[in-house]
């Protein structure tokens, strides 16, 4: 029987509660990113552990092998050249008006291994979903493909016949446009960059006028005044529109570029379902904060995917954390604008983002870690907006990584993880995928398998994450003594 104080705060607060109320545990796919050959060997070992520790998911790709050194480098300038995952039905390509793909190197004997570790997986029922396909058309001369539809279905139609076992394929960042303000990663955010200024092209797009509005924002950005700011930082949209003077040629730029990704998006959309068999398409945007910048806006693409797997990436330095990227903007502003203090560049973030970091004033605050309110506040409120934004709490997959590579940022500790988890997992989250660097470690598996399932036995002699030595590592060849 319900009591008279249950049933009150049942009948005034029940909506909260029940949106509030997460699934019983976790569920997490693992991704087992590039290079594929890690995951070859001690397939059964790897996968049992991973099963008892709740996994039921697993993303793989990109789809190639490698000929050169196992590492990451951040220049993506490996050494080394690539071999193909499987041979190209040229008649697939055929029949989509494309060119094959030319000069392809296999190695049979990893083919079969990916093969093998594929089917293991399937025999599991766990949902497999590759990282790009394995292989793309090639446009002939003159196609009027804008956005390359018809190369990716082609590639996608053939990857999905080499590997019957995979249910879809995930295309990273679809559609994104760049958000940092300062030059980083290849680009910065007031500029036209070459490919882009072809597609607006293609679409009709009024360049000179996206190139006024983007020129004149940029002016903005650098004639930020305090009392400027200080009077419109609290003033909401409006306070925004006065303060970054946002006038129609810079809305024409910013539209235009959500046009373009609109477009491509739906122009993807209707190549996947045109495809022989049922493929899902899933796409890995930013985190919610920046989705309107990177014209990845939730409301308006999510109906494009069957999966959305926004990147919960909140470190430091490197690229795409969050924590790094707020700190970019904030040194540029500062830069561009020496009359504000860093403080103020923060409130001119928080205005144009949401973004209001707990305990985090100056550049010098971020060296602190984060505090357990930025997972209270910022991770459960991301998460949430994006469970608000598809309305279906089975189509938001979040990609949760903590490491270096392929990144460059700060490392994040175990702690950091658990506490993104458990945030996600208040908001509503049902399912995530962990993002290893570039293989699994202890520190993460024992967290993942706590939350999520049966919790790792530390033992050497079983499974062991293949990214934290093992305790003998250490004793010069000693096996310890029978007892």
């Amino acid at each position: 029987m319900i009591d008279r104080r249950t049933l009150t705060k049942t009948l005034l607060f029940g909506s909260m509660q029940l949106r509030a109320q997460p699934p019983a545990r976790l569920v997490p796919w693992m991704y087992m990113i590039f290079p594929l050959e890690q995951w070859l060997t001690d397939q059964d070992r790897t996968l049992d552990a991973w099963e008892a520790g709740g996994v039921r998911g697993i993303v793989i790709g990109p789809l190639r092998f490698w000929d050169g050194p196992p590492s990451f480098d951040f220049t993506y300038r490996r050494a080394g050249a690539v071999i193909q995952t499987f041979a190209p039905d040229a008649a697939i390509y055929r029949k989509h008006g494309v060119d094959a793909p030319a000069n392809v190197r296999l190695d049979a004997v990893k083919e079969k291994q990916l093969q093998s570790l594929m089917d293991k997986i399937a025999r599991r029922g766990w949902e497999i979903m590759l990282f790009g396909p394995g292989h793309y058309g090639r446009l002939k001369p003159g196609a009027g493909d804008t956005f390359g539809a018809t190369a990716l279905a082609a590639g996608v139609e053939d990857t999905m016949r080499a590997f019957p076992q995979a249910a879809g394929v995930i295309i990273d960042g679809a559609g994104e446009h760049h958000y940092e303000l300062a030059f980083h990663h290849g680009g910065d955010l007031f500029e036209i960059r070459d490919h882009h200024r072809a597609i607006y092209t293609k679409l009709g797009f009024d360049i000179a006028r996206m190139e006024r509005g983007m020129d004149h924002l940029r002016t903005r950005f650098h004639s930020l005044a305090p009392s400027l700011v200080r009077f419109h930082q609290t003033g909401g949209m409006l306070g925004g529109l006065s303060l970054f003077d946002l006038n129609e040629d810079a809305l024409y730029w910013l539209r235009m570029r959500q046009e373009s990704t609109l477009r491509n998006m739906a122009a993807v959309r209707k190549a996947f379902d045109g495809l022989p068999r049922k493929t899902k398409l899933g796409t890995i945007p930013r985190s919610a904060a920046w989705s309107v910048l990177t014209t990845q806006d939730y409301q308006k693409t999510h109906h494009f995917f069957d999966y959305i797997y926004p990147k919960h990436y909140y470190w430091h330095r490197g690229f795409d954390g969050m924590y790094g990227t707020v700190a970019r903007w904030v040194a540029t502003l500062h830069e561009w604008n020496p009359s504000l203090t860093e403080e103020d560049c923060f409130q001119v973030v928080k205005l144009l983002f949401g973004i209001d970091l707990p305990g985090v004033k100056t550049l010098a605050d971020m060296e602190n870690g984060f505090p357990d309110e930025f997972f209270d506040k910022v991770v459960f409120h991301e998460t949430r907006r994006a469970l608000d934004a598809t309305g279906d709490p089975n189509k938001v997959i979040a990609w949760v990584s903590t490491g270096r590579n392929p990144h460059a940022g700060d490392p994040m500790p175990a702690n950091d993880l658990r506490r993104i988890l458990v945030a996600s997992h208040k908001a509503g989250l049902k399912r995530f995928i962990f993002h290893p660097d570039v293989n699994l470690g202890a520190a993460e598996w024992k967290v993942i398998s706590s939350l999520c399932g049966k919790e790792w036995k530390e033992d050497p002699n079983g499974y062991w994450p293949p990214d934290t030595p093992k305790p003998d590592t250490w004793n010069g060849g000693r096996k310890p003594p029978v007892k």
